[in-house]
């Protein structure tokens, strides 16, 4: 069975046994967490999509570690005047072995 939720802003598709990278979620490794915005869920033969969730479903999720994302480098500059800065950002991140979906 698959499933899409909304969480930190994007969807996601999710299936149970998999793992993911979502952006950063408060707790410890090995806590519980459960997201009831699912948008879709279902499998070849029978599928509910949600407007705009799906009432009384919801995806247990486990916290399998902390991370951060790829560096993005950006620049800041100035014309004419020969100053130019360049910055990065790494953003916080959090892996999650999907448990249940229900």
């Amino acid at each position: 069975m698959i499933a899409i939720i909304k969480t930190g802003g994007k969807q996601y598709r999710v299936e149970e046994g998999g793992i993911i990278s979502v952006e950063k979620l408060e707790g410890e490794i090995g806590a519980k967490v459960s997201f009831e915005e699912v948008l879709m869920k279902g499998d070849e033969k029978d599928l509910k999509v949600g407007n705009p969730f799906i009432k009384d479903s919801k995806v247990e999720a486990e916290i399998v570690g902390h991370d951060h994302a790829d560096k993005v480098f950006g620049i800041k500059h100035k014309a004419k005047k020969r100053q130019l800065k360049k910055f990065g950002h790494k953003q916080p991140m959090t892996q999650l072995k999907i448990l249940k979906i229900s």
